[in-house]
């Protein structure tokens, strides 16, 4: 479906949009991950199962939404309900008195917030096409930008006299009018299948193996990502380096730099290939991070780390998964297979660094996010390889 230019730019719009609140939604979970265990009774390590069952529910609601927008056309009206229902989960959350209750209501999350990641980054690669690349760039520098100002929110309200509750009540009124924009849009686009059928069995087979190693790229880059974002709050207080409030900021940090090299990855994309601004990403982030195996972490060298490896980290999601859109004709299916990578790779290591965390004491949390980059790298040089095959 051909759009014309007003119509794609009101599209845009409104994936970015949603795009905002799911990085509200990820950056208020690392500074409240003390508040919602004291809220709900339970020990640091168990608070970790957040991050067990939101990507649980996030990697079914990413494999639906690829079944559907292949099927239905009415695709703003399947986002603008997700939006919707995740609005009201995030109203709830502060509200939920058993752990139990928060799992639930954290696998509806997920669920919705996979969907929408899934619909949006199809709608916005078929709205684009072959122009993309800086508009998926776009789509994920405003999830930076949504996950930075929220550990900044709950920092400035918890600073005078406010609470964590207000923070998430905030981040709900804002989904709900992102709700109500997306409804608004009018028809969204489609997939033209051109030269060949993707959807077949025989050029399923063919790309299928590119389709995994993309999967497990963003499975290692998405557990690095939200394990350093997510606990290195939690990181600091257990070192006594910081208190809740430097915790807060230093969080925000990480998200603040981590939009910012997602910013400059719009300019990037338009001058460089995806995959020299993946090397360039990881390379550095493994520098920045293996400063901390021969420094004593301090309260500033780590917000200059935090800044530095957050600069890095942001082109790495939009930068793999428009490699993998340049090197398959991605249908709405093939996507979410690959984007299954994200909401499984959300939930393993971010959901087990609290117990291991609490075992082996929180200088493991940087092993593990190094130890994460490392198999990224590895997931990177794969795609690479199955690139040129295709060519052959």
């Amino acid at each position: 479906m051909t759009l014309n230019k007003s119509h794609a730019i009101r599209n845009t719009f409104g994936y970015y949009s949603q795009f905002i609140c799911l990085g509200l939604n990820v950056g208020i979970i690392g500074p409240t991950i003390p508040s919602l265990a004291s809220q709900t009774g339970v020990t640091i390590a168990a608070i970790g199962g957040i991050f067990l069952v939101s990507p649980l529910g996030a990697t079914i609601g990413t494999f639906l939404a690829g079944k559907l927008f292949d099927r239905f056309k009415s695709r703003h009206t399947m986002l603008g309900i997700a939006q919707v229902v995740l609005a009201l989960m995030m109203f709830l959350i502060p509200l939920t008195p058993f752990f139990w209750m928060l799992l639930a209501v954290n696998f509806i999350l997920g669920f919705t917030n996979g969907f929408i990641n899934a619909g949006s980054n199809t709608l916005i690669m078929w709205t684009h096409d072959d122009r993309s690349a800086p508009f998926i760039n776009g789509l994920h520098f405003f999830f930076g930008l949504g996950a930075f100002s929220a550990p900044f929110l709950f920092a400035i309200l918890t600073s005078h006299g406010g609470t964590y509750r207000g923070a998430f009540w905030i981040m709900a009124f804002l989904s709900l009018l992102s709700a109500v924009y997306v409804f608004s849009l009018g028809k969204s686009p489609g997939y033209e299948h051109k030269d060949e059928k993707v959807s077949g069995n025989s050029s399923m087979a063919r790309y299928l193996p590119l389709i995994i190693v993309a999967m497990l790229y963003l499975f290692f880059y998405v557990g690095a990502e939200l394990t350093y974002g997510g606990w290195v709050f939690t990181y600091v207080i257990k070192l006594g380096i910081a208190n809740d409030t430097e915790g807060a900021f230093l969080t925000s940090v990480f998200w603040f730099s981590f939009t910012a090299g997602r910013l400059l990855s719009i300019v990037a994309a338009t001058r460089l290939k995806p995959q020299h601004i993946i090397a360039i990403s990881i390379l550095s982030c493994l520098v920045i991070l293996g400063t901390l195996f021969v420094l004593k972490p301090t309260l500033i060298i780590l917000w200059v780390i935090s800044a530095g490896i957050g600069f890095f980290m942001g082109p790495l999601w939009p930068s793999g998964y428009t490699l993998a859109g340049q090197s398959v004709k991605l249908t709405a299916f093939s996507s979410s297979i690959i984007l299954m990578g994200d909401s499984i790779g959300a939930m393993i290591l971010p959901s087990a660094t609290g117990f291991v965390l609490e075992r082996l004491g929180p200088d493991i949390m940087i092993k593990l996010v190094f130890g994460s980059l490392v198999l990224t790298f590895i997931a990177f040089l794969a795609i690479l390889r199955e690139r040129k095959k295709l060519k052959t």
